[in-house]
């Protein structure tokens, strides 16, 4: 098949997993063309049979803000006439599923039809589908795509309920490439973060209020006071300094390791004891799966998908949102005993094979076959 992808370049879960689902298609011998106003972050390789085709915003005087759905529409266009695509697959409903379908419309004067599956990820309806300003827009697009997956059931359920959608919503999970981690196991020198009495706690996200940055760190802070333990935070953003100020409230400054924005995670999370991923929203859990196909036991809450992903009581626990005293006994319970950690270790990446990309493409084929069955 030839298959556009239409995703964000960026390092955000949404961009993350369009173009490494898209590298795995091209491993397939499929015909793969991304479309996005940037190199995808990721896409730090190419088969033969994979592109890319970068949008351009003209600058114009009677714009005063740049109409890169517009500029969007008119690649995509382009793209499916001179490499003749035989379907869309976009992720994030806005602007890309409704940038498609205004592509689609232009392509049918033309007597082109192209079939659009659009996967929903999670903020493109938890926060910005749920602003009245972009809602419409949001209903419209998810309505109007040929075929809509979630990335878990929580996040079909919220779809269905906050916009009213009647149509069928097909749950496709995120997923996550194993050969990576066993290739970065064998090259993890513990002792460059930590000695030998002491655990390694990590966190990595994108440092937003959603992520409950402080409740990270007052839950190391209590497990800390019992287990030895250093806490390495991976990642940029608003809610660090705040993180950081109470790192040095709580007189733990030495013990919390702010790593910043790194291409190194892998080997952070091979080297970790336990994974803390405490949000009040959280769509799938991309970074969970990742810390579990790392052989790492999460903590996290239970919001959203995260149950989907992290079973509670095997490959770590679930918590409700803000209880930092059960986090912190479950924590001290599983990192106090070497057995149960060696236990709750292998129970993680049992449960994350579960979503190697090996299970989860060919569940993809099988949506792109469906679209294009649609329309004989």
């Amino acid at each position: 098949m030839k298959i556009g992808i239409v995703c964000y370049p960026t390092y955000g879960g949404s961009g993350i997993v369009a173009t490494e689902l898209g590298l795995a298609l091209g491993a397939k011998e499929h015909e793969i063309h991304f479309i996005a106003y940037s190199q995808p972050v990721k896409l730090d390789f190419y088969f033969s049979n994979v592109n890319f085709h970068q949008v351009g915003v003209p600058e114009y005087p009677l714009f005063q803000y740049e109409p890169y759905e517009l500029a969007l529409t008119s690649k995509i266009v382009d793209v499916v006439k001179n490499f003749g695509l035989d379907l869309l697959h976009v992720h994030y409903a806005i602007p890309h599923a409704y940038a498609a379908y205004n592509a689609k419309q232009i392509l049918l004067e033309e007597n082109i039809n192209i079939p659009i599956v659009t996967t929903l990820h999670g903020t493109d309806i938890t926060l910005v589908g749920k602003n009245p300003f972009y809602k419409p827009a949001v209903t419209f697009s998810i309505n109007k795509s040929d075929i809509v997956t979630c990335v878990s059931e929580s996040l079909k359920v919220d779809t269905i309920e906050f916009f009213g959608i009647k149509r069928e919503i097909e749950v496709v999970h995120n997923f996550i490439d194993h050969r990576k981690y066993e290739v970065i196991e064998q090259s993890c020198p513990r002792y460059t973060i930590a000695n030998e009495t002491e655990k390694i706690i990590s966190h990595v996200s994108n440092f937003r209020e959603v992520k409950r940055i402080e409740d990270i760190i007052r839950v190391f802070n209590k497990i800390q006071q019992n287990i030895p333990s250093k806490l390495m935070m991976v990642g940029e953003g608003p809610e660090k300094a705040k993180a950081e100020l109470l790192s040095r409230e709580l007189g733990i400054e030495d013990k919390v390791i702010f790593v910043g924005k790194s291409n190194e995670v892998g080997k952070i999370l091979c080297l970790s004891d336990l994974f803390l991923l405490l949000s009040d929203k959280e769509s799938f859990g991309l970074s969970a799966l990742e810390a579990m196909a790392a052989k790492t036991p999460v903590i996290s809450t239970n919001a959203g998908g995260l149950s989907e992903v992290n079973t509670d009581g095997i490959s770590g626990f679930t918590c409700n949102v803000g209880d930092i005293d059960r986090m912190s006994q479950m924590g001290e319970y599983i990192l106090s005993d070497e057995e149960r950690l060696k236990e709750f270790k292998l129970n993680a990446y049992k449960r994350s094979r579960d979503f190697d990309i090996n299970q989860i493409v060919p569940q993809y084929e099988e949506v792109y076959k469906k679209a294009l069955n649609k329309l004989k």
